[in-house]
């Protein structure tokens, strides 16, 4: 059975709740090194890290693969994402076809070299100076590891096998791996983070940037916590449209708060389904160990956010098979998702602030509005996001015109 909701029953596995916040705040510019930029994830997040680390192989340093796929491995079909990328179809309507070599490995790397030789992906050879960490518990039952060893032989076609580290010795279930945070290492469930005697996130940023990184902090951390807005890193404003939450977050270490050309590095990482901080707080952006280690080696961490949609992506899942079915390129440069990461990077490694924008209206049906993410459902009735005006029943007949005031705050009205 075809259908969005099967593919993310599952595999959808920080900092303050953010309705609890005032505005967030413009992600400031720190003159970071992008040439230093490296990426990560699990689950959703790990098909997402690949994503975009091929989609901008000519800026991604290296990249840490907690229990992904390969490039495309989904190809846009919710089939092959829960039956042949994962186990995450419905059970008995659903069945799992995981096996050695099930994600076609041959067809995606021919994909990936005609994206390339379009230009909707930078050039396969960059790939070549990439440094790739991966982890793929043994007890995996989400992406089980013969997904992951298909990554393996996916990067094996650009990648010289000294780049590439691949554990997959630990008896870990669908979780991130710390070395002291977390559930129990064979647990499957909330927040998806595992207590395994594996600092996942130190082995990776080591292996992306050598081991003449300093030793992480185990004290009290020195750098701040920010929430920025991730509306302005979407044209039309609506990040929920495209499953990204209003809200991303930002480890920035006291060094990096200098803003001295070129001092720190940026990592980006992207958390899996159910991960996000509308589901389980701050977990994971303060115990996936990313910034203890960020802390004493001035990398800034990116943790930008997704957010669920009841009918369309209910797990807050990352864009890895276009869930919406409205984003065609969402593993390409072009992708909704991926432009709005990388115009976070170049913001900041330098990239100018937005002016205040002027209030945008927009005139639709309620039920576009539901869908667009200006408006919510409450027993079928439309009411307005941020004000929480009650603007008619939620249907496709109720035309209301909705100004946007704040990020993602709306007022019926009209603009002058």
């Amino acid at each position: 059975m075809r259908t969005w909701l099967a593919a993310l029953s599952s595999l959808c596995i920080a900092v303050l709740s953010p309705s609890s916040h005032a505005a967030p705040v413009a992600l400031q510019n720190y003159n970071a090194d992008l040439t230093e930029t490296s990426v990560s994830g699990l689950s959703s997040g790990g098909f997402m890290a690949v994503q975009f680390a091929v989609a901008f192989s000519a800026l991604v340093k290296g990249a840490g693969i907690v229990a992904g796929g390969p490039y495309y491995c989904a190809q846009g079909d919710a089939d092959i994402a829960t039956r042949k990328c994962s186990c995450t179809g419905l059970p008995v309507i659903s069945r799992c076809e995981v096996a050695p070599g099930s994600t076609n490995v041959e067809q995606l790397v021919e994909i990936t070299n005609q994206r390339a030789r379009n230009g909707a992906v930078d050039p396969t050879a960059n790939m070549g100076r990439q440094r790739i960490w991966m982890f793929s518990g043994t007890l995996d039952t989400v992406v089980p590891q013969p997904v992951m060893n298909d990554l393996y032989t996916y990067y094996r076609h650009y990648i010289g096998d000294d780049n590439i580290r691949f554990r997959k010795d630990v008896a870990a279930e669908h979780t991130m791996p710390t070395d002291g945070a977390g559930n129990a290492c064979a647990e499957l469930g909330k927040p998806y983070i595992g207590n395994c005697g594996v600092d996942a996130a130190g082995e990776m940023l080591k292996w992306i940037y050598g081991d003449g990184l300093r030793p992480k902090n185990t004290n009290g951390l020195g750098g701040r916590l920010v929430e920025f807005d991730q509306s302005e890193f979407f044209d039309d404003r609506s990040p929920a449209r495209h499953g990204m939450a209003d809200r991303g977050y930002a480890y920035i270490p006291a060094n990096c708060d200098k803003n001295i050309n070129g001092s720190c590095r940026v990592h980006v990482a992207f958390h899996g389904c159910r991960q996000n901080a509308e589901e389980v707080d701050d977990k994971f952006i303060r115990q996936a160990g990313y910034n203890q280690w960020a802390d004493t080696n001035n990398i800034i961490v990116l943790y930008p956010q997704t957010t669920s949609n009841f009918m369309r992506n209910p797990k807050a899942c990352w864009n890895w098979f276009d869930f919406n079915r409205e984003d065609p390129d969402y593993a390409s440069k072009n992708g909704r998702q991926i432009q709005a990461v990388r115009a976070m990077l170049d913001r900041v490694a330098g990239a100018t602030l937005p002016p205040d924008p002027a209030p945008r209206c927009f005139t639709a049906t309620n039920a576009e509005h539901v869908f667009a993410g200006r408006a919510h459902d409450w027993f079928f009735l439309a009411m307005a996001n941020g004000s929480n005006k009650l603007i008619g029943l939620n249907n496709f007949f109720s035309v209301t015109t909705l100004k946007q005031v704040g990020p993602n705050h709306y007022v019926v009205g009209k603009c002058l």
